[in-house]
């Protein structure tokens, strides 16, 4: 018995010295790249751009004692290979550490590369390696190249990845023309039968050649900075066009992504005079197929609160709730229709009423696949019905602008 104890503590000790650290990583031997951003060159080879953490200079700002530093909060490194794995290892012979993927939580793609060639390769780079995570944000940079974009510093966030993050999430929440995509998504909408992509556009506004004065980040911020732009629509894996403004954010209402937004609508006479706040929205869509053709519907419905008027308007009265509902919901569903004869127009299924053909009609999708986006979907016939409701009016049911003519009687 005593033998046998022996022997499986002798087995659990073997068993914990082995596999215990036979892949640990310190620290200082990592450059843990934040950003990566990939073009191609004039002569076809891949032009990777890395923004790599500096982890002392990120520390010492946080602290805010006396440890800080002057010198910029990441470094960057580029090199460019016949593919994207040769990019990556020559740049790391230019560095002292090993390449460390696992926190990149940003990829960038050039237009002129996203337009040309595309981003299934890239795609599938990225999935093949057991570092890089899924879960990483896409974006395609707007009217300039991927490395101009990873180089810009930012004058409030540390890391200029996170501002990209954290620009797409709060704009996704609060104004609904742009759209958080991870890699895993787009993957999965171009493994969709059928299915177009989106992806969100970020654009540098400034001089570029500022943007890579990465020696003094007080002279550099102010001059370029980043700031998303429009909707990227990709067909099989390659730009064909840019959304913005309402065919932006009704592409993003079909898509049931609406976090929140602001719905503007006319009154006495006045353009825009009431502003409209939503607070849930809900869409829903479905198919049929009749004599071989198929018949979307889509159903959107919306709660929101009155945020802003600049006419004098008695909300105490129902009618006048009525009417302003009935005008929300003409105007969404204006938005809606506009976003769906944009898609048809590039005969691009971003909307995935293909899939929902797929799901409910299989056997019938079948015949329509090969070419459900160059016939089938450009004219499709869509129904489009919106529900819209007044559920608060803020602080006050009075308008101050109603009081304020009263008193000017």
């Amino acid at each position: 018995m005593k033998r046998k104890g022996l022997f499986l503590l002798l087995m659990m000790t073997m068993t914990i010295l082995l596999t215990s650290c036979w892949s640990k990583k310190e620290l200082t031997d990592l450059a843990i790249v934040a950003a990566m951003g990939i073009d191609r060159t004039e002569d076809g080879r891949y032009h990777l751009t890395l923004q790599i953490i500096n982890p002392g200079n990120v520390a010492g700002g946080l602290q805010g004692g006396g440890g800080g530093t002057q010198s910029p909060p990441v470094t960057i490194y580029s090199a460019s290979g016949d593919n994207i794995v040769e990019a990556s290892r020559r740049a790391s012979s230019r560095i002292s550490r090993r390449l460390y993927y696992a926190h990149t939580n940003l990829v960038v793609v050039g237009e002129k590369m996203a337009r040309k060639e595309g981003i299934n390769t890239l795609i599938d780079a990225v999935d093949r390696d057991p570092e890089f995570r899924n879960t990483s944000t896409l974006v395609i940079a707007n009217h300039s190249t991927a490395a101009d974009l990873v180089k810009t510093l930012t004058p409030v966030d540390k890391i200029p990845a996170n501002k990209v993050l954290k620009t797409l999430e709060f704009t996704e929440r609060k104004w609904g023309e742009n759209i958080k995509t991870s890699i895993q998504e787009v993957m999965r909408s171009l493994e969709s039968p059928g299915r177009g992509t989106v992806v969100s556009g970020f654009r540098l506004v400034g001089s570029p050649q500022q943007a890579q004065k990465l020696d003094n980040l007080q002279e550099s911020a102010p001059e370029a900075t980043l700031g998303a732009s429009g909707i990227a629509v990709l067909k099989q894996g390659k730009l064909v066009d840019w959304l913005y403004g309402k065919p932006a954010r009704g592409t993003v209402w079909m898509l049931n992504k609406i976090q929140g937004t602001n719905i503007n609508i006319d009154w006495a006479g006045k353009k825009e005079a009431i502003a409209y706040q939503t607070v849930r929205q809900k869409t829903s869509v479905s198919a049929q197929v009749k004599n071989g053709k198929p018949h979307i519907s889509v159903h959107t419905r919306v709660e929101g609160d009155i945020g802003d008027m600049e006419v004098p308007v008695d909300i105490t009265n129902p009618k006048v709730i009525t009417k302003i509902e009935q005008s929300v919901r003409k105007e969404i569903k204006k938005e809606l229709t506009v976003a769906i004869e944009r898609a048809q127009k590039n005969k691009t299924d971003i909307l995935g009423f293909g899939e929902v053909v797929h799901r409910t009609r299989p056997n019938q999708f079948k015949k329509l696949k090969t070419e459900w986006n160059d016939v089938y979907f450009p004219k499709l016939d869509v129904d489009v019905t919106v529900e819209a409701y007044v559920r608060r009016a803020g602080l006050r049911n009075k308008s101050f602008l109603s009081g304020v003519k009263e008193n000017q009687k």
